[in-house]
């Protein structure tokens, strides 16, 4: 273990920073020296923030089915309206071909459809596609479509950053600046199913992307209601993956919503010293109310409990890590998911070697814990788990 490669950045473990001001035209930075001597004023102009319709698929099928009625339209429109989104894929209200004129031009008027703006799209090697998108407040966040075989996974963010101060992960390394809305959940996902030819489906959803999901649950369930309902995309629950750090709370408050979500924790380490150094939140949670949670959530759902453990190597992949894991999982319905550390530029750990994953792997199932090695998707365009981060934001840091 190399000295000080445990030192986080005050940045990254700080509390969240209030939610930002819904308008403003510009901020001013005073930089002052040790000495006490002001710098000169840095000027940095950011436009209004725009004012933004509500998001069409923010409301429910009943809101949908009142609004319709207030424009004096028949209840069926909704049902026309809710197939354009989540089935034919239009990109505008124009395109809802289907709808009289009026309607189209009512729709306009009152809603959004998909109005973040996409600032870049990278395809990788292995055909995974990730988006940056643009909000209406100026913030960026990113989204994957994988493909593998018959399966069209996506990897969905719910913070712009993220507040869990992870050592080994990119998507925290500018902290957290705020939770995202339903509606922009809901953005991504019909952003990256608008990316498959007509003819393919998504098929899995993983919550997987920037932030922590259950830290922003009360904006997340509404989005997984939509996935999961017939006149949405009709996935079932089973298909969709909500990741978390651990909140012991938020993991029961998740499994008392009675869907059959699968539950994937974020372990990293077998024991809480090592722990509290890959994930600092976990000095103010422990090891045995995650686990403790994670039991409660298989008792209330039937699910089995999934453990993801990023293999950093010389770290956290040594055989004695091994032992210490398969004894903590050998008496419970689980299935630990090992990532190999997947290269960011900005962090100082190396991914573990094929010889040290393939013991790691035998050794847990020598304890009887069932193991996969995730599959690595679209590394070469920072597309993998662990990669994903505001880098266009990074890329405007001034160090002074």
């Amino acid at each position: 273990m190399r000295p000080g490669i445990f030192t986080a950045a005050p940045e990254r473990n700080r509390l969240p920073r209030e939610e930002p001001p819904l308008c403003y035209t510009g901020r001013r930075l005073a930089v002052v020296f040790s000495d006490g001597s002001p710098s000169a004023t840095l000027q940095f102009d950011s436009p209004a923030i725009p004012h933004m319709l509500p998001r069409i698929y923010e409301q429910t099928p009943a809101d949908l089915i009142s609004w319709c009625a207030a424009q004096q339209l028949p209840a069926y429109r909704a049902g026309q309206i809710q197939q354009q989104i989540y089935s034919t894929r239009t990109n505008s209200f124009a395109e809802m071909t289907n709808l009289p004129a009026t309607l189209r031009e009512l729709l306009a008027q009152h809603f959004s459809l998909l109005p973040s703006e996409i600032v870049a799209h990278q395809i990788a090697k292995d055909r995974t596609e990730k988006l940056l998108l643009q909000l209406h407040d100026g913030s960026l966040v990113e989204c994957v479509l994988m493909r593998d075989d018959d399966r069209r996974t996506i990897c969905i963010s719910t913070q712009v950053g993220c507040g869990m101060g992870c050592v080994f992960c990119a998507s925290g390394l500018l902290g957290l600046k705020r939770n995202l809305t339903t509606g922009e959940i809901l953005e991504q996902v019909l952003r990256l199913d608008r990316l498959l030819p007509p003819g393919e489906k998504l098929t899995n959803v993983v919550v997987m992307g920037m932030g922590e999901p259950l830290a922003n649950l009360k904006n997340l369930l509404p989005a997984l209601d939509r996935l999961t309902a017939a006149d949405g995309l009709a996935l079932g629950a089973r298909r969709i993956t909500v990741s978390t750090v651990g909140l012991p709370d938020k993991i029961r408050e998740l499994a008392r919503t009675g869907q059959q979500f699968n539950l994937a924790v974020s372990l990293h380490a077998p024991e809480a010293e090592l722990r509290t150094k890959l994930v600092p939140v976990n000095k103010n949670i422990g090891i045995e109310a995650v686990l403790e949670a994670a039991d409660d959530y298989f008792q209330i759902t039937g699910r089995r409990v999934s453990y993801e453990y990023v293999l950093l190597g010389s770290i956290n992949d040594l055989p004695e890590h091994a032992r210490q894991l398969g004894h903590l999982l050998k008496s419970r319905i689980a299935h630990v998911n090992l990532i190999p550390m997947n290269g960011v530029q900005e962090l100082p750990f190396a991914e573990p070697s094929a010889p040290r994953t393939h013991e790691f792997v035998a050794i847990l199932e020598s304890f009887g814990v069932p193991v996969t090695v995730r599959k690595r998707k679209g590394a070469d365009i920072d597309a993998a788990c662990g990669q994903l981060r505001m880098k266009r934001e990074q890329q405007n840091l001034v160090t002074l």
